[in-house]
């Protein structure tokens, strides 16, 4: 960057002005962003469906050496999921489906969430319809145990949180194998943590091993209602105190290159997308119990993730309990860390993570004084002018200076014509008489350009502002702005920027400079409100420094 600023003085002989940096930065950034999405819309999903469907995998992960002591089931029938009877259950904070066939949980849709796309809906993470399954599912891997395959009976409950009530529970039951399996769903009020037990009676005459495992089935989509222009990672991730966290590509899953921890004492493994997460974790979060983790391709576009824990042994006549919680919500980073260690890291901040997470707890705190997450953004923007004003101050200076050199730089293009060398040792003699830095205007900005993409992660991740309304027509901050106003509005202060900066020379750059505005105000047409509300605001304040700054000059001129 400092090289491009130089390159930029020397070659237009203009000032790298407030405008044209940010402009530049911006620019660069949303290339990249949109490159990104042309690369994940033109993958090749044929041939990594192609590659799935050859592999066919059988019904049930298979436990490592490291947890196997017994034989196991290697197989089990194959074939996406069957409908069976089902049960709704319903908390203050979610309705669940689940199916008797596998006891899965095949539709999870939330209270508090509407749908991206409909707003008059519910949110649902979990789902089952064609190209869209994304379920919860558990079971045991023994020959013949029951696991997700096999066919429950729903035990009578009542599966409706009551007033008063803290929990709700619903059961299912099934005998094969030698046993029986009761698989207990507990779900709590104010909650998205559901804890899943299973217990197993060995009614057999002989010992008996089991090895509970829970896994995520999901296609491999982005969810619906994310634009391409603001593709964010859609996936299973993992974390371990040795392999830490970690994503995992669908198409490493397929290609048979993801890359996990498969076996560990901590961690759990999970699916993000953006502003949800479902996760396995253990049924405390000190627990140290052996687990192996893996990743599989179904076919069809269709991947599991999950983690076996140690086998259950059980003598003639004997019962025992596995138990582990499912989360299965929104990213709020303050829960998450409750839960488990690294679950909080779901988030993503992209590679400015130690930057954005201070400025997402700043952004927390004004939200909590002012009780408005758009009126916390105009005071998050306020504070970080006001720490940058020293750098924006020597910037607006220089750009300043700049401004009443034109006129000469000019001439020295006019007289010196092509004869690029002698044209900047004339330059660089004005510069040290006058006593400027070419790239004062220049350096400064750099600075700030981080704490801009680091702020953009904060407003593209954060569920918070998800559906949260500002003012006005402003009613959802994690979305554009339905109306485009604020865009719209943005361009006309950048043209305003553009009015107080230097003009540049060159025709060719004059133009494009003046277009720019238009540009700009385009891509932010894609942008999440809050996002722009806050360049918006970032804009008015530049604006008035670098009005003020030009008045201040003018006058000291004017008294000379």
């Amino acid at each position: 960057m400092p090289v491009l600023c130089q390159y930029f003085s020397l070659e237009y002989q203009v000032n790298m002005d407030t405008q044209r940096l940010i402009a530049f930065a911006v620019f660069s950034f949303s290339l990249l962003m949109l490159w990104e999405a042309w690369q994940d819309y033109n993958k090749p999903k044929e041939a990594i469906v192609a590659q799935q469907a050859a592999a066919t995998p059988s019904a049930l992960p298979t436990p490592g050496q490291s947890l196997q002591t017994a034989e196991t089931a290697k197989a089990a029938p194959s074939g996406g999921a069957v409908k069976g009877a089902r049960a709704v259950i319903k908390t203050d904070m979610l309705t669940a489906v689940i199916d008797a066939n596998g006891g899965d949980i095949r539709e999870l849709e939330f209270s508090h969430f509407r749908n991206d796309e409909d707003k008059t809906q519910p949110f649902k993470l979990f789902e089952e319809r064609e190209g869209r399954n994304y379920f919860a599912q558990s079971g045991l891997i023994g020959k013949d145990l029951p696991n997700h395959k096999t066919v429950y009976e729903l035990l009578p409950g009542d599966y409706e949180l009551k007033p008063g009530q803290d929990t709700v529970k619903l059961s299912l039951r099934a005998v094969s194998g030698g046993a029986e399996v009761v698989k207990t769903y507990t779900f709590h009020r104010g909650s998205y943590v559901v804890e899943v037990a299973q217990t197993v009676h060995n009614l057999g005459q002989t010992p008996l091993e089991a090895y509970p495992y829970y896994q995520l089935l999901r296609n491999g989509l982005p969810p619906e209602g994310q634009g391409r222009f603001m593709s964010t990672f859609t996936g299973p991730a993992q974390y371990t105190e040795a392999g830490k966290y970690h994503k995992i590509d669908f198409k490493k899953i397929a290609e048979g290159k993801a890359e996990l921890t498969k076996q560990a004492q901590d961690g759990w493994i999970g699916m993000v997308q953006h502003h949800f997460v479902s996760a396995w974790l253990t049924a405390k979060p000190e627990d140290t119990e052996h687990r192996e983790f893996y990743t599989r391709a179904l076919g069809n576009d269709e991947y599991a993730a999950g983690m076996i824990l140690s086998a259950m042994k059980l003598a003639p006549g004997e019962s025992k309990r596995a138990e582990t919680r499912l989360y299965a919500g929104p990213q709020e980073q303050e829960k998450l860390k409750t839960l488990a260690p690294g679950l909080d890291l779901v988030v993503d901040y992209g590679w400015l993570h130690v930057l954005a997470y201070p400025l997402f707890m700043l952004l927390s705190w004004l939200h909590k004084l002012v009780a408005n997450w758009g009126v916390a953004i105009v005071l998050l923007t306020v504070l970080i002018k006001a720490a940058f004003y020293p750098l924006s101050a020597a910037s607006y200076k220089s750009m300043a200076q700049m401004r009443k050199l034109s006129p000469r730089l000019q001439s020295l293009k006019e007289k010196f014509g092509d004869d690029r060398q002698k044209m900047h040792e004339a330059m660089m003699k004005i510069y040290q008489e006058e006593k400027i830095n070419p790239l004062g205007g220049c350096l400064p900005i750099l600075v700030q350009i981080p704490v801009f993409i680091a702020l953009y992660w904060v407003l593209l991740g954060a569920v918070e502002l998800r559906q949260a309304p500002f003012a006005l027509w402003i009613t959802d901050l994690s979305a554009k702005d339905p109306y485009y106003v604020l865009p719209v509005v943005m361009a006309i202060t950048m043209f305003l920027q553009q009015r107080l900066s230097p003009t540049p020379p060159d025709p060719v750059q004059a133009k494009v400079m003046m277009v720019m505005p238009i540009v700009f105000s385009v891509f932010f047409f894609f942008f999440p409100a809050g996002l722009v509300l806050y360049w918006l605001v970032n804009n008015v304040l530049s604006i008035l420094q670098q009005w003020r700054i030009n008045t201040v000059i003018a006058r000291a001129d004017r008294k000379k």
